[in-house]
């Protein structure tokens, strides 16, 4: 299914070197270690069983996280139903990563960091950079998702809320947000088990107006790599 007309994307240039797929069909080579650069998306199939660990390479940058059923890509990790499941706000190991139909697409297996991740923040778009004063086009992590995905010939009908990896956003009693630097540290992984064929995609969020990024609100790269057990 395609997504509906949006005036602001910013379409997939091929010549890009930043927004080369991993392979043509987003297939990986087990044990490569890929680097999603700074700014930018990758997609990548994982068979079930199949482990994906993300790393925190400089330990300041928050990676936007989605995962498709690659059966039917009307399915998807839902953070609104981890909720409703686990009656909790944030994956902790042993967690299952639910879809929209309430079941568990991929499980947390492993986090080396202190745990913060957050659930409830959208993915950034032109929309959010305009409200925080951007001119211009400015790469966005929704684009980022439609790029990745396009750059292995496949199209999604929405762009689910992200499981927000390293993202400090906590809420306070009184309801509000804060916007805090990440306290993962450079190295820390995030290893998550397929439990279905699916499809993940990670953008490197190219947030450079708040510091969610770290202090120096620079965004950088990330890495991954796929394994079986």
């Amino acid at each position: 299914m395609v997504e509906g007309a949006h005036s602001h994307f910013h379409p997939l240039d091929r010549g890009d070197e930043q927004n080369r797929p991993i392979s043509p069909n987003g297939a990986p080579e087990p044990g490569r270690l890929y680097e999603v650069p700074a700014r930018c998306g990758r997609a990548v199939r994982l068979h079930a069983g199949q482990r994906l660990t993300i790393i925190n390479t400089h330990g300041s940058q928050v990676c936007d996280f989605w995962a498709f059923a690659t059966v039917d890509l009307c399915e998807f990790v839902s953070m609104a139903h981890f909720h409703a499941v686990a009656s909790k706000l944030t994956p902790a190991v042993g967690d299952g990563l639910t879809s929209n139909r309430r079941r568990p697409l991929l499980t947390l297996m492993e986090d080396t960091s202190p745990g913060v991740h957050d659930t409830l923040i959208a993915a950034c778009d032109t929309h959010r950079y305009e409200q925080l004063g951007a001119r211009g086009y400015h790469e966005n992590c929704s684009d980022n998702l439609r790029n990745a995905l396009a750059a292995i010939g496949v199209r999604v009908p929405v762009v689910p809320a992200p499981f927000n990896i390293w993202m400090n956003t906590p809420p306070a009693d009184d309801g509000s947000i804060s916007w805090r630097v990440p306290v993962s540290r450079s190295g820390d992984r995030l290893v998550l088990r397929a439990d279905a064929d699916v499809i993940a995609v990670m953008s490197a969020c190219p947030q450079d107006l708040v510091p969610i990024n770290g202090e120096d609100q620079i965004p950088k790269s990330v890495a991954f790599r796929v394994d079986w057990p």
